[in-house]
C-alpha cells in the first residue's frame, strides 16, 4: 500500500497490474476499505492496471475533520487519478462510492472511458436518517450501529458463515468521525439532476437483497442515464462483490468487452 499527498487530503492506495494495461479504479463504500475489492479480484481479466484506494477517513487515508463536502470526495478521486496520469479509465463505485462516481463523471468526463455505479443511487436515504445514524455513533461508537449494518449489507446465509466477523470488525475498526464526515457527505447528495444528463457508457449493479440501497431504487437511478444497463446479482446483499465475486467480475467483464476497454 502506498500514501499519496493531494490537495486537501492523502489517500491510502495501491497500483497493481501492468502500467500500460487498461486501468480500472474502485471506490470503496462507507464503513470499509480497499480490502472490499479482495474477493474479486482473482475473477478479474489477467493484464488490467488495478488501482483502489480507501475513502477519505478510511483505512490509511487521512481522516480530517468532519463535516466532508461530496465535492471534497470527488476532488480526492480526481486528484489521485490526475496524479497516477489516469485518463479513460473504467470507475468502479460501490454505495458512497457510487456517489463519487457520478460526481466524477459529470465533473471529468476525461478521466472515464465508463463507469460501474454498484449498489448506489442518485441520492441515498433522507437527513433525518443519517442524522439518527450519526446520533447514534456519536453516543456509542460504530459498535452501535454494526449488528444492523451487517442485516442490510449481507443475505441471511451469509450472515451465518465464519466471514461474516472480517466485515463487521472492518466496520467497527472505522474511525467515528471518519465515518461521521462521509456520512454527511452521503445526506447533503442529490445527483438527480446531473446523473440524468450523463451519456457515458454506465452499468449500474444491483443486489437482489440489497437492504441498504434495494433493488428498486438502484434501478431508478439506471433509469436515469440514457442507455445504460442493469445487472441484477441474485443471492447477494450490499456487497456483492463480496458474496458473489464471480458474478460481479463476469458483469465487469462482459461491460469492459462491449465498450472496448480490453
Amino acid at each position: 500500500m502506498e500514501k499519496i499527498a493531494l490537495s486537501t487530503a492523502s489517500l491510502a492506495y495501491r497500483d497493481e497490474g501492468p502500467k500500460e494495461g487498461p486501468p480500472i479504479v474502485f471506490a470503496n463504500s462507507l464503513g470499509t476499505t480497499m480490502a472490499l475489492w479482495e474477493p474479486l479480484l482473482p475473477h478479474l481479466p489477467d493484464g488490467l492496471r488495478v488501482i483502489r484506494y480507501d475513502m477519505r477517513g478510511h483505512g490509511g487515508s487521512d481522516m480530517p475533520d468532519p463535516p466532508y463536502s461530496m465535492g471534497a470526495l470527488v476532488r480526492d478521486a480526481e486528484d489521485l487519478m490526475d496524479a497516477l496520469e489516469l485518463r479513460d479509465a473504467l470507475f468502479v463505485g460501490l454505495s458512497i462510492g457510487g456517489l463519487v462516481a457520478q460526481g466524477l463523471a459529470t465533473k471529468r468526463r476525461d478521466l472515464m472511458r465508463g463507469m460501474v455505479l454498484s449498489n448506489t443511487a442518485a441520492k441515498i436515504g433522507t437527513e433525518k436518517i443519517w442524522q439518527s445514524r450519526i446520533d447514534a455513533i456519536r453516543a456509542g461508537g460504530l459498535e452501535a450501529i454494526a449488528d444492523a449494518t451487517m442485516e442490510r449489507w449481507f443475505t441471511r446465509t451469509y450472515r451465518a458463515t465464519p466471514d461474516l466477523k472480517t466485515w463487521r470488525k472492518l466496520l467497527t475498526d472505522t474511525a467515528p468521525e471518519g465515518y461521521i464526515g462521509c456520512a454527511q457527505a452521503i445526506s447533503g447528495t442529490d445527483f438527480y439532476t446531473t446523473t440524468a444528463a450523463l451519456t457515458l457508457p454506465t452499468l449500474v449493479i444491483a443486489g437482489s437483497e440489497d437492504g441498504a440501497t434495494p433493488a428498486d431504487l438502484v434501478r431508478e437511478t439506471q433509469g436515469l442515464i440514457r442507455g445504460s444497463q442493469f445487472q441484477l446479482i441474485r443471492r447477494s446483499g450490499h456487497l456483492p462483490c463480496v458474496e458473489q465475486p464471480e458474478a460481479y467480475a463476469q458483469a465487469l467483464t462482459r461491460f469492459m468487452k462491449e465498450i472496448g476497454h480490453i
